[in-house]
């Protein structure tokens, strides 16, 4: 079965914990992932700036782990990104920011990368978000 899987909290939420098992489940069980999409809040997920308590799980840090050992498609919202403040070299340049936040394996790209996803995979499952 082919997934893709819609990220709206931030790593530090259970939400973005369940999504990385499930997406981990997914692979070790045979199936694809067409694209992670991290949106809202999760875009924050992607970041490289987040760090976790010494008590707490890094679940950032895994999910860049994760993409990267598996070559996922990982996109982070645009929008999302730049209203919170995560941005890769392209854009920190273009707005005229200090500071790269995002950077590889992660792709900045708008909601039709959503859009398609869904219509690519067998499944959108979506963790977190009000």
């Amino acid at each position: 079965m082919k997934f893709a899987l819609a990220v709206f909290s931030p790593g530090h939420a259970p939400s973005s914990r369940r999504a990385l098992l499930f997406a981990q489940a997914a692979l070790a069980s045979g199936h694809e992932i067409v694209r992670l999409f991290f949106y809202q809040d999760g875009v924050h997920s992607a970041s490289a700036n987040v760090v976790a308590p010494q008590d707490e799980l890094d679940v950032p840090a895994q999910w860049r782990a994760f993409v990267t050992e598996h070559q996922l498609d990982a996109v982070v919202c645009i929008a999302a990104a730049l209203r919170r403040g995560v941005l890769n070299a392209e854009e920190a340049q273009r707005y005229e920011r200090p500071a790269v936040n995002l950077p590889a394996p992660w792709e900045l790209s708008g909601l039709g990368q959503l859009h398609e996803a869904a219509q690519t995979a067998d499944r959108l499952v979506c963790f977190g978000g009000d």
